[in-house]
């Protein structure tokens, strides 16, 4: 099975920390990297992780909050150094697009790489980028400003061949494309060798939901119902609900309801409050809801 794994490179809220960067994240799905959100010191995480710069074909940005973009122009500006020819986009909230070129004109003017900016509208649920085996739609969000979280599908693929009936069968390699299309396969003799002897299933179709920053809402499980993995902030622990609705996030009890109600495999917390020096309690308190969940930390590589 090809990978398909999370790269946890910020995890923090706005209010910087020794403890947290802030949020980034890189999507690995079958040899593509996609970048999520591009918080301050991006770049930096990045070289930690060893990920390639010139492998980040794209960069998807959530909300204009600069714990979630403030990286962005640095970034792309180091890959101009770095002799990047490949083009990047850039996809955020359409409210940026004329600051964005602006700055992009004063910072980086002499790029020898295309950057192509992707408007989307953060109030609607559609897919923003399609190739032959990916989609990624947008999750419209509740916060302070125009938000959205970004949900990866995989595009489901063909069953697998059976080598060990070709070779019994003597089927030739030209009938494999066939066969996985569900083709039996008729014998000399008139015998039909059924396609299900011939091939094993295809692998289940992956997905991995990305949401924050956003307060709980009770309706958001239907757009992420049966994800693998769902990333959901937990910006506070049950105590500061109050706060969190003020200012728009989520405790961890919320983000453990999203998940139970979306009934997806694994839940990861993120985008915690510089005033935790140990999450522990915001893990704890989502699994007494949601036992399946884990902490994101920087360096932390999540297999979806």
């Amino acid at each position: 099975m090809e990978p398909f794994r999370v790269h946890i490179l910020g995890c923090g809220s706005a209010l910087p920390t020794l403890r947290h960067h802030a949020s980034s994240q890189v999507v690995e799905i079958r040899e593509k990297l996609f970048m999520i959100d591009c918080g301050e010191g991006t770049q930096m995480q990045l070289r930690r992780s060893r990920i390639r710069f010139t492998k980040v074909s794209a960069v998807f940005i959530s909300h204009l909050h600069g714990d979630h973009c403030f990286g962005l122009l640095g970034m792309i500006s180091t890959f101009g150094m770095l002799g990047r020819t490949a083009s990047l986009k850039v996809y955020a909230p359409a409210e940026y697009e004329d600051l964005f070129h602006r700055q992009m004109e004063f910072f980086c003017s002499n790029l020898e790489f295309e950057v192509e900016f992707c408007p989307i509208d953060t109030t609607q649920n559609v897919v923003v980028y399609e190739d032959k085996s990916l989609t990624v739609e947008t999750i419209p969000l509740e916060h302070r400003v125009a938000c959205c979280g970004f949900l990866f599908r995989e595009k489901p693929t063909l069953p697998h061949i059976r080598r060990d009936m070709l070779d019994y069968y003597q089927i030739p390699v030209s009938q494999v494309n066939n066969i996985k299309l569900g083709a039996d396969w008729v014998m000399p003799d008139g015998e039909v060798i059924p396609n299900s002897r011939l091939t094993r299933p295809a692998d289940k179709a992956r997905s991995y939901a990305y949401c924050s920053d956003t307060r709980y809402m009770p309706r958001l499980h239907k757009m992420v119902t049966g994800v693998d993995t769902l990333y959901h902030e937990a910006t506070y622990d049950k105590s500061f609900e109050g706060r969190a609705r003020m200012y728009y996030h989520s405790t961890a009890e919320q983000a453990a309801k999203v998940a139970r109600d979306a009934a997806v495999g694994k839940l990861v917390l993120g985008h915690f409050s510089a005033r935790y020096e140990d999450e522990s309690v915001l893990m704890e308190e989502a699994q007494q809801i949601f036992p399946h969940c884990v902490l994101a930390n920087e360096g932390v590589i999540i297999d979806v």
